[in-house]
């Protein structure tokens, strides 16, 4: 069984890769997810909220803002530092870096108690910044490790591995808290811990990627220019040469920032619009993560059997039924039902999406062009959490009215799909790699 999978998966890379080196790629996955997992998502989103804001009723709203504040940053300088990283060849230094910036980050989360509403907030959003630039770093390795046809199910094997790596988070997190309450600890004593075990987590589990992965693509020899030129360049570059990977980056903008709301907040709809516990809580991300690493791994293969577009296409669909039916439901069941359906939209969506860059990315500009993927990741990642603290500030409190306006992200992402020209998309890339060549 095993020497059946190592040839299926060998069939899937490129010459020369070995299988040591793609499991070294997906252990970053494996290493970050313990970060979005438990610190963006399940707790410390929570702890915020209710514990260092002391509920306060604008607490949402700055969580929000902090998030937002450090995606606008990756949005100014993320392209930048890709073309930095394409001329240099520094793709690896790059990751390095920004792992070590999360984790250090992160660390000191341990220090924010009630009312250290500034402290938190200015480490959260500077880990989440370190943590998105390596999310965009470690994708635009994707292109040099599986070959074309094999983007989306190697993409989604990563995807799925790195959902196993939020679990182990998450479940460490969960024996931690478990043990924490029945020495009669709170929150304020036990969550500062559950952010040290993920900060060590993460720091451990990404060794592999520093030590095995390879970067291949010869340095582009680009002329350096500063983040803000840089960005206005590449944004004229694509609008002129690659209108097919633009109208993807709108399509991403779109959805991705559906899927920012529920990655980021759906820790706290559970518990002010469900009365979930934080145990309760956690237990509903786990089987969250269960569901999105069985989605990553299985629509892998679907979407290489038939077509990105469509593949995408479907997971849009199945995110509008999520929200229709988390939005409708007044039950526990109806609601675990829905977490269910987002799970496997998350991990099938978020897959998907990489592997569209990849097959439209250039072999020369491989982390620009995944910088500006993740500039529309942020671009999102501003406007679907924010939005949602608005419509909740604004209504009162009303977190149902808020994920239901969600669901106009993603029917926008759809609509915007259908305008996606892809083979004409290979084709651009195709041409400028024979530019680059000659």
């Amino acid at each position: 069984m095993m020497r059946f999978m190592g040839q299926a998966l060998g069939k899937a890379l490129n010459e020369g890769v070995r299988l040591r080196e793609l499991w070294a790629w997906a252990m970053y996955d494996f290493a970050n997810s313990g970060y979005t997992t438990v610190i963006l998502t399940s707790v410390y989103s929570a702890y915020f909220v209710g514990v260092v804001a002391e509920g306060r009723s604008w607490a949402t709203l700055a969580w929000t803002l902090a998030l937002s504040a450090s995606y606008l940053s990756i949005m100014l300088t993320m392209p930048g530092l890709g073309a930095k990283a394409d001329a240099r060849q520094g793709k690896r230094r790059l990751l390095f870096s920004s792992t070590l910036g999360c984790v250090s980050a992160t660390v000191m989360l341990y220090w924010a108690g009630p009312n250290d509403i500034v402290w938190a907030l200015v480490f959260i959003a500077l880990s989440n910044y370190c943590y998105c630039i390596g999310e965009s770093i470690i994708g635009a390795f994707l292109p040099e490790i599986a070959r074309p046809d094999a983007l989306g199910r190697v993409s989604g094997w990563g995807w799925g591995f790195g959902y196993f790596g939020g679990m182990l988070a998450l479940g460490l997190s969960l024996a931690f808290l478990t043990w924490a309450t029945s020495q009669g600890w709170t929150a304020q004593e036990y969550v500062p811990g559950i952010a040290l075990i993920t900060a060590a987590l993460f720091a451990l589990s990404a060794l592999p990627s520093f030590l095995f992965l390879r970067e291949r693509s010869a340095p582009s020899g680009a002329e350096q220019q500063g983040m803000l030129s840089r960005l206005i360049a590449s944004a004229r570059d694509v609008h002129q040469h690659f209108p097919d990977f633009r109208t993807l980056l709108l399509c991403g903008a779109a959805y991705q920032a559906g899927i920012a709301v529920i990655i980021t907040l759906s820790a706290v709809y559970a518990t002010e619009a469900m009365g979930f516990t934080m145990a309760q809580t956690m237990t509903l991300i786990f089987t969250v993560n269960i569901a999105a690493a069985v989605g990553a791994l299985l629509f892998g293969h679907v979407q290489d059997r038939i077509g990105h577009r469509r593949a995408l296409a479907l997971t849009l669909c199945a995110w509008l039924v999520m929200v229709g039916i988390a939005v409708s439901t007044r039950s526990l069941a109806g609601f675990w039902a829905a977490a269910a359906v987002a799970g496997l939209c998350i991990g099938s969506s978020q897959s998907a999406g990489r592997a569209m860059v990849g097959l439209l990315a250039p072999k020369s500009r491989l982390a620009e062009f995944f910088a500006l993927w993740t500039f529309a990741i942020q671009l999102a990642a501003v406007c679907g959490p924010l939005s949602y603290g608005l419509v909740t500030w604004l209504s009162g409190g009303n977190h149902r009215l808020a994920l239901a306006c969600t669901g106009l992200f993603f029917l926008a992402g759809l609509l915007i799909l259908s305008r996606l020209n892809f083979q004409r998309g290979i084709l651009a890339k195709n041409q400028a790699d024979l530019s680059c060549q000659d």
